[in-house]
Parts: C-alpha cells; structure tokens; sequence
C-alpha cells in the first residue's frame, strides 16, 4: 500500500478550503465595510449615511452566525474576525460619529466619552470570547445576554440622531450634557453584568404565527414611510426593556434555586 506524504497533506489543507467554511468571514467582512464606511460619512458630516450604514452592518453581523450554523462552518478564525468587526462597527463607528455630531466642540472631555464607548466595547467583547471557554451558564440564563450585546449599543448610542432627524425641535438630544450622559450610561450598560432579553433561543408559538406575520409586515411599512421614528422608537422600547428584562431574570432565578433545594 502506497504511504501518503504527510507534508502533502498538510499543503493541501492549507491550500483548499470548502466555500462553507468562507462564506460566514464574507458576511462578516460586509459588516466589517459598512461599519468602516461609517467612520467616512461621519468625518464628511453625511449623518444618515452613517447611521445608516451602521445598521447595516448589524444586519450582516446577525447573519454571518446564522450562515456560519447553516452551513457548519464556523471556525476559530471566524469567531475572532467577528469579535474585530463588531469592535470597529459597534464600538469605534458610533463613538466618532457621536463625537462628530455633538461633542467635538466639548473643551478637553468631548474625546474622553468616546474614547469611553470604545473601551467599554473592547471590554465586553473580550469577556464574550472568555465566556465561551468557561463552563456553561445555568439555565435561567439561556434567553438572556450578559449586558447590552454590542449592536444595540451601538443603537442606543446613535438614538439622539434618530430622534433629530424626525423631531429636529428637540435641541436637547444634541446638547454635549445629554450626549456624554448616554455614552457614559451606553458604556456602563456594556461591561456590566446586567441581564437583557436574547432572541437566539426564543420559540413561538404556532397561535402567535400568524399575528406575527402581521406584526412583521405593519414593521415592515413603518420602515419604509418613516424610517428613523421607527428605529428610534424601537431603541426607545429596548432601552425600557431592560428593567424588565432584570426582574423577569429574577424570578426565573428563584424558580431556578428553589427548584435545586
């Protein structure tokens, strides 16, 4: 029987790799250029754009994991690029367009709070990635994520712009004082270890198909006639969630001990 050269072997699957496997770090890399693309439409004062281009790279950051579990293609190497991304398009990209649109002009602290937001980022994406190496989480924690994950505060953060492009007479979303506050809140909320609702492993029920399916297409016509009321609102609604979210995890906590006693 032939021998097989294991130095061949290992030139061979370091020279093809199976279109599953690239896929995912495509998506990925879509979400890396938009938010990327935002810092620019920041610096040329272009605010829609920016914003714009901000959710569009959370659109691709929450496909490129279900394309990577659809295809099983998930890699060490992709979960890192993804990590990267989202510090650039959700920690990095929000801050300079905020520090652009309001707190440049903010004498000596503009830069800090935005420096802030960034650091607050880097924080909770590292704590992410040794979370996954740790033992799993008990199970009343299965519907929750640990702090605010990292598109809504990119989200929350950019919410004073929304609300400005609908209601342009509410000066005071722009002031430096409501600004800083929501960076430093935003940034709090980050690396904290407050519980917030996650929809990975959220089931519906066959009766709540069908109004959801209305509920989709009535979003769906909000989008499209007014766009930035309707994001602005559901940041608003995410943002009144979290209390909720705190005392729904709570009471599944206690249910939970009691339950082991």
């Amino acid at each position: 029987m032939e021998k097989i050269n294991p130095m061949l072997m290992t030139k061979h699957k370091l020279t093809s790799l199976p279109f599953r496997k690239i896929a995912p770090n495509i998506v990925t890399m879509l979400a890396l250029c938009a938010g990327v693309t935002s810092i620019r439409y920041s610096i040329q004062e272009d605010w829609v754009k920016a914003v714009l281009c901000i959710f569009i790279a959370a659109f691709f950051d929450g496909l490129d994991g279900r394309v990577a579990r659809m295809l099983k293609g998930s890699t060490k190497f992709g979960a890192e690029l993804d990590s990267l991304s989202d510090f650039v398009s959700f920690g990095v990209a929000p801050a300079i367009l905020l520090y652009q649109w309001s707190l440049f002009d903010l004498p000596k602290f503009g830069w800090f709070f935005c420096l802030l937001m960034s650091i607050g980022m880097a924080m909770r994406l590292a704590r992410f990635n040794t979370m996954l190496e740790e033992e799993p989480q008990p199970e009343y924690w299965s519907h929750f994520f640990v702090g605010v994950p990292a598109p809504a505060a990119a989200a929350l953060v950019m919410m004073p712009i929304m609300i400005s492009f609908e209601l342009p007479e509410l000066t005071f979303v722009r002031s430096h004082g409501f600004c800083a506050t929501v960076l430093c809140v935003v940034s709090f909320l980050m690396v904290s270890r407050i519980p917030t609702f996650s929809t990975k492993k959220l089931k519906v029920p066959t009766y709540m198909f069908m109004p959801m399916m209305l509920f989709v297409a009535l979003f769906a016509s909000f989008i499209i006639t007014q766009p930035w009321l309707t994001l602005g609102i559901l940041t608003v609604i995410y943002a009144c969630s979290i209390p909720i979210g705190i005392f729904i995890f709570l009471q599944e906590k206690k249910e939970f001990e009691s339950k082991g006693r």
